[in-house]
């Protein structure tokens, strides 16, 4: 099933997207179009997404270098890319990078949420 990504493509969208996570944990992930490892870090969320109530947005590192870079510093995690994070209540509870993002990644830190 594909992702309904929301793009952030702005520094106001990158805080209304944190901000949306007061209501509810969202995902964050943060790709660069021209990193092969960033490719395969999508596709393997996208072959296997099964969170459709789960909020998606999507940083293009490239194009909005800004944004990604707030996203960082206001969650305090360390910039990366190919990155998810996984955001509730404002806060970074659970971050991964590079091949090590999976859907089953996506899980484990949903699971993080319930210890909020």
């Amino acid at each position: 099933m594909a992702i309904p990504w929301k793009t952030i493509s702005s520094l106001d969208m990158a805080n209304e997207a944190i901000q949306d996570s007061h209501n509810q944990p969202i995902l964050i992930f943060k790709h660069s179009t021209t990193c092969p490892i960033s490719s395969i870090a999508k596709l393997r969320l996208e072959s296997d997404w099964n969170l459709n109530d789960l909020p998606a947005y999507y940083i293009d590192v490239k194009s909005e270098r800004a944004s990604s870079l707030h996203v960082a510093e206001a969650l305090q995690v360390h910039h990366e890319s190919p990155q998810m994070i996984i955001v509730a209540n404002g806060d970074a509870i659970y971050d991964i990078s590079h091949l090590d993002i999976n859907i089953q990644e996506v899980h484990d830190g949903l699971k993080e949420t319930a210890h909020q």
